[in-house]
């Protein structure tokens, strides 16, 4: 059986931080919730890599439609270094995902918030690295 390696995932915003979590044995990504970004975010991600015995942050890296690094890549980037104490961060390309989640949440025909979003973006994200990283 596959090492099992527990995996946190966010899609980082200003405001919120939508966050996903799976693990690299089952191959799903689920929506987990979101942190406002209030100044305890990088404690609430900490405890949950710690309660999750994860092993690596995935984060969701914005580019232009060029594939470019914008202002949002440098806004996550140094985001991100904040987190390099607690667990290996790698980088995931977030491209549409904000768009690919709306549309699953609207296919679902509930009512749904921005959080919401934000949540199943951070999943579609893991899932893409999931995929990409530990198919078999």
């Amino acid at each position: 059986m596959a090492h099992r390696e527990g995996l946190v995932c966010l899609d980082v915003g200003e405001r919120r931080i939508g966050v996903a979590i799976g693990d690299t044995r089952i191959k799903i990504a689920v929506p987990y919730d979101t942190f406002e970004v209030d100044g305890t975010e990088v404690r609430q991600i900490a405890e949950l890599v710690v309660r999750e015995s994860a092993t690596k942050i995935v984060v969701g890296y914005p580019r232009n439609q060029q594939g470019e690094a914008t202002a949002q890549s440098e806004y996550v980037e140094a985001f991100a270094s904040l987190l390099e104490d607690i667990s290996t961060v790698v980088f995931q390309d977030e491209s549409l995902t904000s768009v690919m989640a709306e549309n699953r949440l609207k296919a679902r025909g509930k009512s749904y918030q921005k959080g919401d979003i934000d949540k199943e973006a951070a999943a579609i994200i893991l899932q893409d690295y999931i995929e990409e990283n530990y198919a078999e």
